[in-house]
Formats: C-alpha cells, structure tokens, sequence
C-alpha cells in the first residue's frame, strides 16, 4: 500500500476533496441547525463525536493503521484540545440555533483571524505587519455583521435570541481558534488520526455532563438528523484530511470559503433567510482577510523553502 509520503502531489485532487468536505461540512450544520429547535446543544455534540468514532476506525481499519494510528505521547494534549474544541461546538451549535446559516457560518471564519493572534501569544510565532492588517480588517468585518445583532436592551424575545446567538457564535470562534493552537502543538508528536479520534472520544464524553441541563428523547427525524450531523462530520474530516495529502495548504485551504456560498444559498432555499446588506458586507470582509493571511502564510512558506534550499548544507 502507498504511504502518505509516497503520494504523487495533485492540486486538482486535493482542491475537488477539500470542496467536497467543506461541503459535507455544511450539509452537517444543516443537520444540526434542522435539529436545533428540538435538541440542546450539548446533545448534538454528542451525536455529532460518537457518530463520527466508526467512521474514522473504520477508515484506519481501510488504511491497515488501526493498530498504531491512534497511538499517543500526550493524552493530556489531547485532553485540553477537546476541552477546548467541546467548547467551540457546543457554542457554535448555539449560534447556530439562533441565526441565520449564512450569518453563523460568516462569524465561524473568525476563528483563523483569532489563530494568528494566539500563535503569537502562546507558541511565539512572529507576526507582522501585513497579518495583523489583515486581522484587524475582518475584525472591522466582524463588528459589522454583530452590530445588528447587539440590541442588548430590546425587549424583543427573538431580538434577545439572535443577540445570544451572535455572541456564542464569537466565543465559539474564540474556543475553535484555541483548539487550532492546540492542534499545531499536537501535530508534532500525534497523528492526524489520532488528533481526530481522540478528539470525538473526549467531545463525547464531555458533552455527558450538559445531561442535566435538559436533554430530550429525539423524536425519529431529528435522531435521523443528529446521526447524520455525526456521519457527515466524520467523513467530512477524513476527506479534509485526504485533501492536505495531495496539495499544499496555501493551495487548498482558500476552498474553505465555499462554505460561504453554499450557506447563502441552502440558507434562502431551506430555511428561507435573506442575507442582509450588513451581514454580505462584513462577511466580504472577513473573507477578504482571511484569503490574505493565507496568501501571506504561502508566500512566508515560499521564502523560507527558498532560503533552506541556498542554505549550506555541512
């Protein structure tokens, strides 16, 4: 069998895998948004991890790496990375509840805006001026698709509502771009099948102790919905994870904001949500920046290739 380093690079099969699990992405916050009226949160992480378990040992078990694929040096890595990432999905599950699709989607891409901010917090990596512009443009971005949505003093219940949703959707931005942190530490001692496996294990367990606060017995279509919400998520990742195999990062991960498109159009036709003038143009924002890290991110990468390569080797 071909090892991951013996794979023949493929732009194209890499960019079609990454729109294809930004897609299922997608089709699993549909899932969960269709759930949400009916199930908390904290449920819908649980049936989004402990779903997603089978298809990824099932995807070792296809790779004949089910024995040492989930091997770890670091456990509590992993244990702070799905406390942190828990987190992320139980607010973004929230926003996702309260707002819009499109609207909920747009404030998620705050995440990889926070990551250049915390990288330089916590793992020392040097930022510059051209991402910290870039930061501070989507964050103007994110102001603006809130702004609406901050009518702290309405007396409005569905005003109130969206008002919750908008800032769960921000701290859930928050948690994810600290479990994004805490994943570049883990890549240099885990796999990524482990970093994933053990990741649902532990969002599963910890989404038990929301049990108190409310959970219900799904009736048979939002149980239907909720195993998909898990199925979706698994596949979704191990053809993520396949897409970095066969194309550069720089190369693929602009394809994320396919995600955007797809939200606005699945928002109108099944859920019936127009996007509003504020939300189109400070998602353009934070879309905009967000390509602009990732262009910065490629031509750093480039650079630093270049000069290794005319390094003296001795």
């Amino acid at each position: 069998m071909q090892t991951t380093t013996e794979l023949t690079p493929n732009p194209l099969r890499g960019i079609g895998l990454k729109v294809i699990s930004v897609s299922i992405f997608v089709v699993m916050a549909v899932c969960i948004k269709s759930a949400a009226p009916n199930v908390p949160p904290g449920e819908a992480v649980f049936f989004r991890s402990i779903f997603a378990v089978p298809v990824i040992v099932a995807w070792l078990m296809w790779q004949h790496d089910l024995r040492h694929g989930l091997d770890t040096s670091n456990p509590f890595g992993h244990l702070w990375r799905g406390l942190v990432g828990s987190a992320a999905m139980a607010l973004n599950f929230t926003a996702l509840g309260l707002l819009p699709l499109p609207e909920a989607t747009a404030l998620g891409y705050t995440a990889p805006l926070l990551v250049v901010i915390f990288a330089a917090m916590f793992l020392g990596e040097q930022v510059r001026l051209f991402r910290l512009t870039a930061v501070f443009i989507g964050l103007i971005g994110v102001m603006i698709v809130l702004a609406p949505r901050m009518q702290i003093l309405s007396f409005e219940e569905a005003s109130k509502l969206q008002t919750i949703g908008a800032m769960a959707a921000l701290m859930g931005a928050v948690f994810a771009a600290l479990a994004q942190v805490f994943v570049r530490k883990l890549v240099q001692s885990e796999s990524t099948a482990a970093i994933v496996f053990y990741f649902s294990i532990n969002a599963s367990v910890l989404s038990l102790f929301t049990v108190p606060f409310g959970w219900v017995m799904p009736n048979p279509v939002d149980f239907a919905l909720l195993v998909c919400a898990g199925l979706c998520g698994g596949v979704g990742q191990i053809l993520l994870t396949s897409a970095y195999r066969f194309a550069p990062v720089g190369v693929i991960a602009p394809f994320e904001y396919v995600s955007m498109i797809l939200a606005l159009v699945i928002g109108y036709a099944l859920f019936d949500e127009i996007p509003t003038l504020p939300m189109l143009a400070g998602a353009g924002l934070i879309v905009f920046a967000g390509l602009f890290i990732i262009w910065r991110e490629r031509q750093l990468g480039l650079q630093r290739g270049s000069r290794k390569h005319l390094t003296p080797q001795g």
